[in-house]
């Protein structure tokens, strides 16, 4: 049976979505450019076009072009050999993007995403949310299921009872016979029993000393 067609959204709102996809791939980079600009300039004192290039991945000449941008759209300037400086404008936009990016990585944290997962994710989702979704995350993070020290925050999802929770145990397949107990030792292995068996057919316990006798026969 073929499968059922999704139901379309109605054309203006399909298209304003993908518009504001375009604007949010448009604006990261502008984005990037300007928080790592803060970023050294806070550390190092200086924000060198070699050191945003070499830090964003990017050749030389991509990132002179996309500085000469920004300068263009009034977010920062350049002294020469004094690198790259941001405007009134840049720096407040870079507080905002930083302020987004903490956010985001602090929400992929508390749902237990690993941290340097969370980082790379967030480079990417902060872009494309919304204020309301912005404000969501925040509510979410200041929630009572989330008052905890840092580094022990935990998702507010339902953990499983322990008695939920079924462990193969180690003697598993006792008692059994046939496949049953094949596939029990084939999990966890055949299982072996400790001591050896002298002539007689005593057995010599593991322990130091202990012998074992065989049980008497029965009449």
């Amino acid at each position: 049976m073929p499968p059922t067609p999704p139901d379309l959204p109605a054309e203006p709102d399909q298209a304003r979505r993908f518009g504001r996809a375009r604007s949010a791939r448009a604006a990261a980079l502008h984005e990037d450019y300007v928080e790592l600009i803060a970023d050294l300039l806070a550390t190092a004192g200086e924000a060198r076009t070699t050191d945003i290039a070499r830090r964003l991945g990017v050749s030389h000449p991509t990132a002179n072009k996309c500085i000469a941008r920004l300068k263009r759209d009034g977010l920062a300037t350049a002294l020469p050999y004094r690198g790259v400086f941001l405007t009134e404008s840049g720096q407040a936009l870079a507080d905002r993007v930083r302020a987004r990016h903490r956010l985001v990585v602090a929400l992929l944290r508390a749902v237990g995403v690993p941290a340097e997962d969370a980082e790379l994710d967030a480079e990417g989702i902060e872009h494309h949310v919304s204020d309301a979704t912005l404000a969501a995350f925040a509510r979410f993070l200041a929630a009572p299921h989330l008052s905890r020290p840092a580094g022990e925050v935990k998702s507010p999802l339902p953990e499983r009872p322990a008695s939920a929770i079924t462990t193969p145990s180690r003697a598993s397949g006792a008692g059994e016979s046939g496949p049953h107990r094949a596939a029990a030792e084939g999990a966890t292995g055949p299982r072996k029993r400790s001591g050896k068996r002298t002539a007689s057919g005593s057995r010599i316990s593991g322990k130091p000393g202990g012998i074992t006798s065989p049980p008497a026969p029965t009449e």
